[in-house]
This record gives C-alpha cells, structure tokens and sequence, in this order.
C-alpha cells in the first residue's frame, strides 16, 4: 500500500481522457469508497448520479460558461447532489465525498476533475445547478454541488512539487504565530 502522502502528491486534476469506458468493477469499488465519506452525525446528506452517456456528457459539458467542457471527453461522470433538508452542512458533506471519490479514482489509477456546479453560471446566463437540475431530474430539495469528470489520463502530470509547498499557510498557536 502506497503512502497517503505520495497519493496526495500524485493526484493532479485531469482534464484530458482517452475516452476508453471505465471497467464496471471499478465502478462498482469508485462507490463503495465514496460511500464511506464521512459526513457530520452521518447524516449522509449526499447522493450521486453517474452518467456514462455521451449525449448527457455532452450536455453537462455545457453547464458552465467555463471549466466544464472536459466533461463531454469524460469516460463518465458524478454528479454530487445534496439534500438540503436534512442538515445545515451538506456543502461541507458533499465536498468531503467529492474529494474522497476524487482520491480513489487517483488510487485506482484514474483521472478525475472537478467541476464546482454551485453558484455558477451557464454561457446564456442560466444558473448552472438549474441546467444540471433540468438534464437529469432532480428534486428540488437537492442542491448540485458538484460534477466530478472521471476517466483513464490521456497524460501524465508530474506530481506536486514539494518545493512550491506555502508554509507561510501554517501558523502555530495563533495568526502570525511561529
């Protein structure tokens, strides 16, 4: 087993895919793990729409002005969605898993990328939860946090450098502390 650290370092986003389909078993072990997300009194607010059709791709590729295109090259792609009648922290809850399904995909030797859905905007001006909403029918007591685009890596990015790390984040005690 691989140190946690080494698998941070190596999860870069991916925006490019070969377009090959992503083995069902992987799949399957994608939501196993994603399923175990920690979640605040486990309330488990989250719930996740796979989508491996191209012309739904296609379609979510458009649900942003920018940043969402590399969803139509994706092998298939989770859409986040939380339930906001069961807790006040279902954003948090939901990112949590987003970036859970994000390191198993990278564990598992896949390409992931996050497309932030909340609080966007369309190229005609549409809400981009609403579009996203409208293609796959939600409920409207579910909030569209995210879209993850999953797929097998075109290419390889080099890992995070270690020397960019931004130590002057880190503060001891207290703001400004040592």
């Amino acid at each position: 087993m691989e140190n946690f650290l080494e698998l941070l370092k190596r999860r870069r986003s991916s925006r490019v895919f070969t377009g090959e389909p992503i083995d069902k078993d992987m799949v399957c072990d994608l939501m196993r793990a994603v399923l175990m997300s920690p979640s605040g009194h486990r309330i488990n607010p989250w719930e996740f729409i796979l989508v491996d059709d191209k012309e739904t791709l296609k379609a979510l590729s458009k649900s942003k002005e920018h940043g969402s295109g590399l969803l139509e090259g994706a092998a298939m792609a989770v859409v986040v969605i939380g339930d906001t009648t069961k807790t006040d922290v279902w954003i948090e809850d939901c990112s949590i898993a987003t970036i859970i399904l994000q390191l198993a995909a990278e564990d598992m030797g896949l390409g992931s990328c996050w497309v932030q859905i909340r609080r966007r905007m369309d190229a005609q001006g549409n809400v981009s939860e609403d579009v996203v909403r409208g293609l796959l029918g939600i409920p409207e007591k579910y909030a569209v946090q995210s879209i993850v685009a999953i797929g097998h890596k075109a290419r390889e990015i080099p890992p995070f450098d270690e020397e960019k790390m931004q130590w002057d984040k880190v503060h001891i005690g207290n703001y400004g502390g040592e």
